[in-house]
């Protein structure tokens, strides 16, 4: 049984930082840093011009000196804050209501609590109470896709089910001077903060990628690379870590997502923003352009990397330029782990 994934909805918090103002502010941080010269130039060739915070740069949730209780606070309360409107607006643009979802997964990495990001928005929404639920916790850049999977799943088993999909990231929460590796440096001018929510559904709502059945959905761990890519937290709060052999963790993984795809001709992909080089690499391996990829680029320059919330926000910007009706395409996000969450479908209209 198909199920369709409808237009997304997403929502960025107030403040907007320019690259510019993060230059600025690791240069005000670090000024005797042996390799500042370097840091500068690879922060300014990141390809991202912008990205929004839920709170200043200077407050002491960000580039200040709050501790983990603080800022683990602060990045729960503004993700569940983003999520929530996120929710409403893709409900509202498709005409539903609470009580018409049957579910609900949410993915959300940055912060901590319990009851997690689901629950709050079971309360905040009012969905029923019988609502089913599925709270990914640590899927971080993979977590929309791995969402969307999911969902995939639960419309195939429940038949005539609509399930609400959520992804809210604070990342600017791992923005810390403590960090002082040039990755870490490269990670304050990389990410931004956002949340997005999509419907998905046995029965098309509007336009949308039509996912034939969970054998069109796709899931891999590469082996021995928990350090590619890791989070870890301590009393100065969260932190996001990885390796030099994280610069080529995509590459080892697209010969297996190339074998699962076989024969297929895709002619549009949803690529996870992880940097520049992600997703030119996955973009040559789908035999796609810089064109056919302008999605994820733009959402790169224009927002950053937006951990789990990007594969949402590159499906809406792939709705305000739609490709023609039965075109194949690829959703694909890679993620701590090294974990890869894919899946395909065709464009319905």
């Amino acid at each position: 049984m198909p199920a369709f994934i409808a237009r997304p909805s997403t929502v960025f918090p107030a403040h907007r930082v320019a690259t510019a103002e993060i230059s600025d502010d690791i240069r005000t941080h670090h000024p005797g840093h042996p390799r500042l010269g370097a840091i500068l130039r690879i922060v300014a060739n990141t390809g991202v011009n912008n990205r929004f915070f839920t709170r200043p740069l200077g407050a002491p949730t960000v580039s200040g000196t709050a501790g983990i209780g603080d800022r683990a606070i602060a990045a729960f309360g503004d993700a569940v804050h983003m999520a929530e409107r996120a929710a409403r607006d893709t409900l509202g643009a498709h005409g539903l209501g609470p009580g018409d979802v049957d579910a609900i997964i949410t993915t959300h990495s940055t912060g901590w609590a319990v009851p997690n990001l689901d629950i709050h928005l079971v309360d905040r929404l009012g969905l029923r109470p019988d609502v089913r639920r599925i709270a990914l916790t640590t899927m971080a850049c993979a977590g929309g896709t791995q969402a969307l999977i999911r969902a995939v799943d639960m419309v195939t088993a429940r038949p005539g089910s609509t399930v609400l999909v959520v992804a809210a990231e604070v990342i600017s929460a791992v923005y810390n001077h403590r960090d002082e590796a040039v990755e870490h440096m490269i990670y304050k001018a990389l990410f931004g903060d956002s949340a997005a929510a999509a419907l998905v559904t046995g029965v098309p709502v509007g336009p949308g990628l039509c996912v034939e059945s969970p054998a069109d959905t796709y899931e891999h761990v590469l082996p021995h690379s928990l350090t590619r890519y890791s989070g870890r937290a301590d009393d100065t709060g969260f932190h996001f870590d990885s390796t030099k052999e994280a610069l080529s963790a995509a590459d080892d993984v697209l010969p297996h997502l190339m074998d699962w795809l076989g024969p297929l001709k895709v002619d549009f992909a949803v690529i996870h923003p992880g940097s520049a080089r992600i997703i030119s690499d996955t973009a040559t391996a789908l035999g796609l352009d810089a064109h056919d990829s302008r999605h994820s680029t733009d959402t790169l320059a224009d927002e950053g990397n937006l951990g789990g919330v990007s594969v949402l926000r590159i499906l809406e910007r792939t709705h305000a330029e739609p490709p023609p009706g039965g075109a194949t395409g690829v959703a694909v996000a890679y993620g701590p782990g090294f974990a890869t969450a894919a899946l395909r479908g065709t464009w319905t209209t």
